[in-house]
């Protein structure tokens, strides 16, 4: 394998498969021992987020004879001697469940128990915040049903019997208890919950004990309890669209799977938040349970969900689950049916396909995906204990599935799997720490070379020559990079100066220059040499895959993180200047079927900006960001402000400067239109509003016109510049006189929040009060920002929003339609619209699309988009 080109060394090591995965809001989350590490991919030198992990106090499931701790199905309890949890499972959920609208950690430890933690966004610590244990939840509802057994009458546990032994629930692992008196014979006390539990129900009422008696019950009846609380494996749906719900509310949810030792998997089921907040961490996580799956009879080991949409206006919900037996199978889930559930006995999966049946080789991890050209065809991996890989393909319409052969690739356990490039490519890691790429081509699986090409080395360093195990590994969000956690071989390294430090290393291997055709004989090289030296045929890789990222960001549902789509595209354009534009010109070129390729780049920029009210949002956002941190990131560094927009010229060379200046004035037309598009809603809401009697306006958490005021004052000041249809709007709006009061909020004048003094609207994004005269008869004015959203004055005390990208700053959110528009809105005739009702607003910046969140200090961890 390929040098890395950096790497990060952790504290502690992995100890299960899959130890490794990496967010869409570009954070790598790693499982090492009683340790998980959170690092920002594009800062791995930085700070780091931790959560570490606690023993937890036993569930109260029972005690048993001490006559009958000897029966074999106890022996693996009484043996057991884990006293500190470790991680055996984590999994990210899309971004927008938390309350910050990032992701949400979920993890399984070796105790059985699944808690799900946040960022630290208000509480300004390095260490995660548990906001839910599903586990307390699962006994809950367990308890309520008696486990699943028969009602029957079972004796009280007496002191007699507490002075003769017993044993008890601790998670997953248990204690066997001696003499204990009546300090054993205490557990907590729970109320027999519904199946929706809120945090702040849950954490008032900890585990807490009584003194009541705990049931005497056989050792069958401990071991099942034991193996239905204890779960394995953890794994995250992606994001389901509610229908036939009223737009007040919200209509996203993600479903976490939990599988088990029982061969169980529950579900549980998570809404987004109604509101979105940097200020609150206490905000309430709901969790309901929606279902119980009996997918196996032997332990639940690997999950993998995916979804399709092919031949039906409803998208239906895959799931595939691998057991220790080393039976897998494709569920198929009704996503209508699921998310109207309510009773956690009722299946809303159909089993689809028994891939494999059961087997002497453990599936140890698997790797599902729905290629976006083929939504009929499920492509399906599967790593066993045994080092094998098998590959299937499953026709989810006509339930045909057919073998994509049986592959001998590693010596020892499978420890990840990955796809990449829409099926095309899949990532295996084992054990024997070794890192392999396959290509499928027709119904078959072909290794090929791991790319070894990179825009550039830095401190590349081959680290596979002091690590002796592979636990993983994991892809970007844009899929031209992967990550791959390792242990160290302590005996390598320097025993006083590595050896106690560096237990494990996360490795990051460029993967953009991958192949996707299968090599002839004389052409098959394994070589391991890295090498900046491109060949015709590698940067024809580079700019396919590239490309093809490209296209994927084009679609409105998935959230732009473009980081090292970008990171690359900066690497080559020092190596090779042209191979950037060339790359950028097919991209928007692909636009417009009109447009031969034989036109410039100039051209087609121009062409760009006579077309920008019929260009969607989201192109228009990919646009600001490849201006603001590719093309212009050695003249703007960065730096967003109109005012900036200026070409300083710093060099002599005037065909780069020309170049320069075209990008520059890109951005500036593409930045004009989306603030015309956010005026031109705010005022088509309230003029939609208007028309409405105000008992039909929705309370809550809606979004509702801002700033209207001050965008009347910015029409009026750039009237010159501005569409005509948006001045007519804004006249409308004013003809609405004292009745626009009753429809938004409506503030005229502003005021200083230092000095009081008058602050007028000479700029949308930065302000100067008329300050106030001091005694020695001196004048002070002080400049205040202007939130990028509703063009009203930020609050000097309370938490804003904050986009990375472009630096600006939120006070208020926009709407969610502003960021789906397919053209602008002022092509719309808004008099019969009331859509804008019901809009709901959403934390993401409206220049750059990206994901707004809360400034943190360069001392504490904070995800990083571009």
């Amino acid at each position: 394998m390929a040098s890395n080109c950096q790497a990060a060394p952790l504290v502690a090591s992995p100890s299960y498969p899959n130890s490794i995965a990496w967010s869409k809001e570009n954070l790598v989350a790693i499982a090492s021992g009683h340790l998980i590490t959170i690092l920002n991919a594009a800062l791995l030198a930085g700070p780091r987020g931790l959560i570490t992990l606690s023993p937890n106090k036993p569930f109260p499931v029972g005690v048993v004879r001490r006559e009958d701790l000897l029966t074999p199905c106890l022996m693996s309890t009484c043996l057991s001697r884990d006293f500190r949890p470790c991680a055996r499972s984590i999994s990210w959920s899309d971004p927008g469940f938390a309350p910050n609208s990032g992701s949400f950690l979920a993890l399984c430890t070796t105790e059985g128990r699944v808690k799900l933690y946040r960022a630290p966004f208000c509480e300004f610590s390095a260490e995660w915040v548990e906001v839910l244990d599903i586990s307390d939840l699962l006994y809950d509802y367990l308890e309520s049903i008696n486990f699943g057994e028969l009602s029957a009458s079972l004796p009280s546990f007496s002191q007699k019997q507490a002075n003769a032994g017993f044993v008890k629930e601790r998670g997953c692992d248990t204690e066997l208890h001696g003499t204990s008196g009546s300090e054993n014979a205490r557990c907590r006390k729970r109320e027999i919950l519904s199946r929706r539990v809120k945090r702040n129900e849950y954490s008032e009422s900890p585990v807490k004990e009584r003194e009541n008696d705990l049931p005497l019950i056989t050792a069958e009846q401990y071991a099942s309890r034991s193996s239905l609380l204890s779960s394995l494996v953890v794994a995250w749906s992606p994001v389901l669209q509610l229908s036939g719900i009223s737009p007040c509310f919200s209509n996203k949810c993600a479903i976490l799977a939990v599988g088990g030792k029982s061969g169980n998997i529950s579900f549980w089921k998570f809404n987004e938040p109604k509101c979105y907040t940097v200020e609150h961490g206490s905000v309430s996580v709901d969790a309901m349970l929606i279902g119980l799956l009996q997918a196996h009879k032997s332990w639940i080991t690997s999950i993998s969900w995916g979804t399709c949409a092919a031949c039906s206006s409803k998208s239906q919900l895959l799931l595939a689950t691998g057991s220790s037996d080393g039976s897998v199978k494709i569920w198929l889930g009704d996503v209508e049916e699921l998310i109207q559930s309510s009773d956690a006995n009722k299946s809303s999966f159909t089993l689809l396909n028994e891939v494999t049946a059961v087997t002497l080789s453990p599936i140890s991890t698997i790797s599902l995906i729905v290629p976006i050209q083929s939504q009929d065809k499920v492509v399906l991996a599967i790593g066993k204990g045994s080092g094998s890989i098998e590959a299937w393909i499953c026709h989810i319409f006509s339930n045909r599935i057919q073998s994509a052969g049986i592959y001998d690739a590693h010596d020892q356990v499978v420890t990840g799997l990955a796809w990449a490039f829409d099926g095309c490519c899949l990532y295996s890691s084992s054990q024997n720490n070794s890192v392999r790429s396959w290509v499928l081509h027709g119904n078959y699986l072909h290794e090929v070379p791991f790319p070894s090409k990179f825009p550039w080395l830095r401190n590349s360093t081959d680290l596979s020559q002091v690590s002796d195990q592979c636990f993983g590994l994991a892809l970007s969000p844009g899929e031209l990079m992967v990550a791959v956690v390792r242990s160290f071989d302590a005996n390598l390294l320097n025993q006083m100066y590595q050896a106690r430090t560096q237990k494990a290393v996360v490795e990051f291997f460029w993967i953009g220059g991958q192949s996707l055709e299968i090599p002839s004989e004389k052409h098959l090289s394994f070589s391991s040499e890295p090498s900046s030296d491109f060949s015709e045929r590698d940067l024809f890789n580079w700019e396919t895959n590239i490309l093809q990222s490209l296209k994927t960001y084009e679609n409105v549902d998935k959230l732009l993180v473009l980081w090292d789509i970008l990171a690359a595209l900066l690497a080559f354009k020092k190596l090779n200047p042209t191979f950037v534009e060339n790359l950028l010109f097919k991209w928007i070129t692909s636009w417009f079927l009109d447009y031969q390729s034989s036109i410039s780049i100039e051209k087609i920029l121009s062409h760009v900006h006579s077309m920008l009210p019929k260009i969607s949002s989201r192109k228009i956002h990919l646009l600001n960001i490849i201006c603001r941190r590719l093309m212009l990131s050695d003249e703007r560094a960065g730096t967003p402000k109109r005012e900036q927009h200026k070409l300083t010229k710093l060099n002599n060379d005037e065909a780069k400067v020309a170049k320069v200046e075209l990008w520059n004035k890109l951005l500036f037309k593409n930045e004009k239109e989306l603030q015309e598009r956010l005026v031109a809603f705010n005022f088509a809401a309230a003029l939609s509003r208007a028309t409405c009697s105000p008992k039909d306006f929705p309370v809550g958490t809606n979004w509702f016109p801002i700033g209207v005021p001050q965008m009347q004052q910015w029409v009026a000041i750039n009237g010159g510049l501005v569409h005509n249809q948006l001045k007519v709007l804004s006249a409308k709006v004013e003809e609405l006189g004292s009745r626009i009061h009753s429809v938004c909020e409506y503030t005229m004048e502003e005021s200083c929040s230092f000095c009081l003094a008058s602050v007028p609207l000479e700029s949308e994004e930065v302000a100067w009060c008329k300050g106030s005269k001091s005694d020695d008869g001196s004048k002070e004015s002080h400049r205040l920002s202007r939130c990028m959203v509703s063009m009203q004055l930020c609050s000097v005390t309370a938490p804003m929003w904050f986009c990375i990208c472009c630096q600006r700053w939120a006070a208020k959110l926009a709407p969610q339609t502003l960021f789906t528009m397919s053209k602008s809105p002022l092509a719309v005739n808004y008099d019969s619209e009331s859509f804008a009702l019901f809009e709901r607003p959403k934390p993401l910046c409206p220049y750059c699309g990206i994901l707004l969140q809360r400034a943190m200090p360069d001392f504490l961890l904070s995800a990083c988009p571009v």
